[in-house]
């Protein structure tokens, strides 16, 4: 591995990354969690009185509060509508208007896989955004539930956190109350701010017609535009990734600027990493929640070195050309094949680790074109389970449901019934936490494995051998864990990877989700028990180490033979 990146501008920048993600988590975090506590804040002057007519206007009964199996109904029938409404939406979008390119509808197939995406926050996306959907399909459809899927799974993380602090008692919050507060005081409120100041940098925001224009070589061609900035501004910071056109945040409409970019990465860090801190103040400990964060922190550095210091190497196979006698036993530059040279290397390799660790799924460069390591670390990334920094909620109860089991584990080594934070964990939390787990890398292998040994499957790979079944491994990888990254050498528009990668979705989301509500009841009915001799430390250094090996162990081992088969093999073959 080269260390060449370490050049004195490039630790500046990635210390500055940290630095302002861990600066700007901190009083977020203390907010979000104000808002999940019911508290008073200085937004509720403002907002206050909509969110009292939102609830007179739809009939939400504020002070009602739900056990999990209600709440976990509550976001099954949501989630269900706005699957309906969406899906409705693409399939008929040319009877809506701000269709200026006039597109059609979306095929069966195609809507369905697109809605599922999005109300599951996966955000994968199987057409080109540029031309196939309307600007009605993309604010009134995907943008909206850009917001509400982000909403859904920081209310699933309020409900499990309710159930640690709670005791003796079936109630945990309300979904519909949950969900107004997070989207109005936490997320339309950043959006805009953030819309403001990418619109400022130069991503377009309009709703006028594609511009034409007349190239040197004579042939007309279009440039396309649209209402991107807005929801540019939702998609990294509700680690939704969807974006505007094809080229995601490569396309300089979306990301036109190294300032923007660098905006953009932390954004895509920056709730997952404030969770941490809500976390630790709705428990009274704010110990704990900066555990977690470390954890997360000493998990992520070395992949993002690893990454950087691959496609700052590049291709082995170059020195094999012989075309001059000087060249280096490196590729000249580092491999900058599907980057943009206004981002170069540090910057591309920061935002894979970064989206594939936070579930965003937005890119700036081709993770296909990435070296066989550089395009392994993405991949492994999301094989940890989303929850190194993970989705907005989803990536922290995620990483709760681990604790759990550390806990467990750690208990049987010393011979009595785990704790955690005055709650017992037993047989109930420790079955939930293991569907939770072993649900997403379940229909990882049994999609990879269906996909590889059907034509429909094979069909779609554009590389084969060992890069194709990487791409067809990445893109199960990514649906199952509600990631939405490719490594855009799969074509994902037909009918088998439609319906199949969309149902991939659904399991991943839900299957991980309902037993974290049930989890959350469990302990919420228990009593707490006082702190004894006996009782595991879970905010020091051994615990952080133990429960960093267990995450290691059960999320990505899981998928050794399978990195074996892929991007393993592939840096093998270009020794």
């Amino acid at each position: 591995m080269s260390f060449e990146f370490l050049t004195l501008p490039n630790v500046i920048q990635l210390v500055l990354f940290f630095a302002v993600v861990l600066l700007l988590a901190k009083p977020l975090g203390v907010y979000m969690a104000k808002i999940y506590s019911g508290e008073r804040t200085f937004m509720t002057p403002v907002l206050g009185w909509l969110e009292n007519g939102i609830y007179k206007i739809s009939g939400i009964q504020r002070d009602r509060e739900m056990n999990w199996k209600e709440y976990a109904a509550a976001v099954l029938v949501f989630s269900l509508v706005g699957f309906v409404v969406l899906f409705l939406l693409l399939r008929f979008q040319s009877v809506f208007g701000h269709n200026p390119e006039h597109f059609g509808n979306l095929s069966t197939g195609l809507a369905f896989n697109t809605a599922v995406s999005f109300i599951t926050n996966t955000n994968w996306q199987a057409y080109s955004g540029e031309t196939t959907l309307s600007y009605f399909s993309q604010m009134a459809g995907l943008t909206v539930q850009n917001f509400l899927s982000a909403a859904a799974g920081m209310g699933v993380l309020a409900v499990l956190i309710r159930g640690f602090v709670r005791k003796n008692t079936p109630s945990l919050g309300n979904f519909w109350v949950d969900l107004v507060r997070g989207c109005l005081y936490i997320l339309l409120p950043l959006a805009l701010i953030i819309a403001i100041v990418l619109a400022s940098q130069g991503v377009v925001q309009n709703l006028g017609s594609y511009v034409s224009y007349q190239p040197l070589e004579g042939k007309e061609s279009v440039i396309a535009t649209g209402p991107v900035a807005a929801q540019e501004a939702i998609k990294m910071l509700g680690t939704n990734g969807g974006g505007f056109f094809n080229a995601n945040s490569a396309h300089p409409f979306e990301n036109p600027t190294p300032l923007t970019n660098f905006i953009e990465v932390v954004l895509i860090l920056l709730i997952p990493a404030a969770l941490c801190f809500t976390f630790g103040r709705m428990i009274n400990d704010n110990r704990q929640g900066r555990a977690l964060l470390i954890a997360k922190v000493i998990v992520f550095i070395p992949f993002l070195v690893l990454a950087i210091g691959a496609e700052q190497k590049g291709n082995p196979k170059f020195k094999a050309l012989g075309i001059d006698q000087h060249v280096s036993l490196t590729q000249s530059g580092g491999n900058m094949e599907g980057k943009e040279t206004r981002f170069g290397i540090v910057n591309s390799a920061l935002w894979a680790t970064a989206t594939t660790a936070a579930s965003n799924g937005a890119t700036n460069a081709m993770h296909d074109s990435f070296t066989p390591i550089g395009g392994a670390v993405p991949l492994i990334m999301m094989q940890f389970g989303e929850v190194i920094f993970g989705g907005v909620g989803s990536g922290l109860y995620g990483m709760l449901v681990f604790v759990i089991l550390t806990v467990f584990i750690a208990g049987l080594m010393v011979g009595r019934t785990p704790e955690f934070l005055g709650k017992k964990i037993q047989a109930f939390e420790i079955k939930m936490a293991s569907i939770a787990i072993l649900v997403p890398p379940f229909f990882v292998l049994i999609g990879t494995s269906i996909a590889v040994l059907t034509e429909a499957g094979r069909a779609g790979m554009s590389n084969q051998g060992i890069h194709g079944f990487s791409e067809i491994l990445y893109g199960f990888t990514s649906a199952a864990n509600n990631n939405g990254s490719a490594f855009a050498g799969l074509n994902a528009n037909t009918p088998f990877y439609n319906y199949i990668l969309g149902f991939v979705m659904l399991f991943g989301r839900f299957f991980v989700m309902l037993p974290v509500l049930a989890i959350a009841g469990s302990l919420a009915s228990k009593n707490s028990v006082p702190v004894s001799a006996g009782t595991l430390p879970t905010q020091g250094v051994i615990f952080i180490t133990i429960l960093i090996a267990v995450i290691a162990m059960v999320g990505v081992l899981t998928f050794v033979p399978s990195l074996a088969l892929g991007p393993i093999a592939e840096n093998f073959y270009l020794k």
